[in-house]
Order: C-alpha cells, then structure tokens, then sequence
C-alpha cells in the first residue's frame, strides 16, 4: 500500500521517539529520499511517495533505529550554508561551531591582507573551508592526525571549490615552522568519565579519538596553550570550541601563555560558554 509522506513521517518519527532517538532525523531522511528542500516537503506533505521512495526510506529508517547518525547515512551535513561529506572517519560538524567561525571571521577583521590561518584538527574541513569561503583572500592550512578524516576534508574542499592546503600530523607539528595570523580548532575536549551519559547515536558511531581527551577533557588545550606561543604573529588570534563548564580553565590556560593578550569566553546560542578567543597584540 503507498502511504503519504506525511503518513511514513509520522510513523517514522514515533519509532524513533519511542526508543529516545531524534524524531527530526526522519524528516532530515525524508528530504533526502523524496529530493525536496524542507519548505516544499512540507507544502507536499499529502502527497504519495512512489514505490521507489517507500522502499528507500523504510530501508534507511531501520538503519536510524539502529542509532546510526542520519548524516551517515545521507553522507552529508549542512555547515555554514554549504554542504559536507561526512562518515564515521569525521565528527559530524555541529551549529555551534559555526559560531567559532563567525566570531574568528568578526575578530581577525583587524588582521590586514592574505591572513594566514591554521585550523588544527580540521575533521571533515568544516572550519577551515567555510572560513576560507568566507574570506578568499586568506591562505589556509588544515591539519589532522588522521589520514583518513584528511581524505574526507580533501574532498570536501573540492566539493565547496575551496584551496586548502592540507598537512598531516599532530597539533601544532605541521604548522611549528611559520607563523601565524589566525589558528583555530575544535579539539577533543570530552572527558572519558562523561561517556555513560553521551548518546548512542555519538558514541556507537562518531570517531572517539575526535571526541575525547585526557585530563578531565583539557589535554588538547594545555598542549596548545604550550606550543602557540613562539608560531603566533604578533598581532594575531586563537579561536578554540570548549566544553561548556571547561570556560574559566581554557581561558586561564591561554592567559597565563599570552599574558599581553585579550582572552575572551564566548557563549553560544544557547547562552553555554562555547568559545574562547584569545586576541594577541590588539
């Protein structure tokens, strides 16, 4: 029997509900199958879906059931109004990062021509190439110590027609012999305790050595906070995404590195300490 789009929908999303998975990843699914933005979907909501359709997104909801992330198995996810590759090599790129992004864009404004950047631990490329679209101007560099993530940021540069240059290696080792006008990153900043109260959906499918860090999630800061110092210009700035209760000590970290500097917690949209920018020289 064909059903309407509004019927499997429905369905879909109760299944999900009802084992505390996200009812919206049925909607992001259907888009998907039946080619329609989210604004036509809805305006289409009575219509039937073809065979074809009905088969597709009855196959891809079981997988959902499983707890696999609905950008797996679409491949894609939106960031910064472009379009991503994602799977289970990469973190699948979050809203609040694009806030990362903004707020770098907004504060290296004062850093004149061909800014040089370095997005550390780049993933799927979000940061490095929604920047770089931004501001076409900047030179770019993005590192992983993942090859395989580095494969996928490569593509998805590619994708967005954007030139990165792309380094493998850990933190700041790629980067240690320039300097440089803008560093960000979006490191590991979960500590392990925490995981009993993660979702299924992240921790059975999204890559642990991208999620988690030592020292109650501050590893990857106090390395960076270490080895900034001597790459930095002397006017520039150092954007990073943090866990949202880890604010007070990633910004004493970079304050103690860069005493001169002007170091920022930023919240997100959701009013949670999400960022700290630490503006060097202003």
């Amino acid at each position: 029997m064909t059903e309407k789009i509004h019927e499997a929908l429905n369905k879909a999303k109760s299944l999900l509900a009802s084992i505390d998975l996200d009812a919206h990843a049925a909607q992001l699914l259907m888009e998907h199958v039946t080619q329609k933005s989210g604004a036509t979907l809805l305006a289409d909501l009575r219509e039937p879906l073809t065979p074809e359709q009905q088969t597709a997104f009855w196959n891809k909801t079981e997988e959902l059931l499983t707890g696999k992330p609905v950008q797996h198995i679409i491949g894609t996810e939106q960031f910064y109004g472009l379009s991503f590759e994602v799977n289970e090599h990469v973190l699948i790129p979050r809203p609040e990062t694009e806030e990362l992004v903004l707020g770098a864009l907004e504060r290296s404004r004062r850093i004149p021509g061909k800014c040089r950047v370095a997005d550390i631990g780049t993933g799927s490329g979000a940061i490095a190439i929604a920047y770089k679209k931004e501001r076409p101007e900047a030179v770019v560099t993005a590192t992983d110590i993942s090859e395989a993530a580095l494969e996928v940021a490569k593509r998805n540069a590619k994708r967005n027609e954007t030139d990165i240059d792309f380094r493998l290696g850990n933190l700041t080792d790629p980067i240690k012999m320039e300097k440089w006008d803008v560093v960000l990153s979006n490191p590991p900043y979960i500590a392990m305790e925490e995981s009993p109260q993660m979702s299924k959906t992240v921790l059975d499918f999204e890559p642990h050595n991208a999620l988690f860090a030592d020292d109650d999630g501050l590893f990857f800061y106090k390395k960076l906070a270490q080895q900034l110092p001597p790459l930095m210009e002397s006017r520039s700035l150092i954007g990073v995404e943090i866990g949202y209760l880890q604010g007070p000590q990633v910004s004493e970290l970079f304050q103690k590195a860069f005493p001169e500097a002007r170091v920022s917690i930023v919240k997100d949209v959701n009013g949670k300490d999400r960022m700290i920018f630490c503006e060097i020289g202003e």
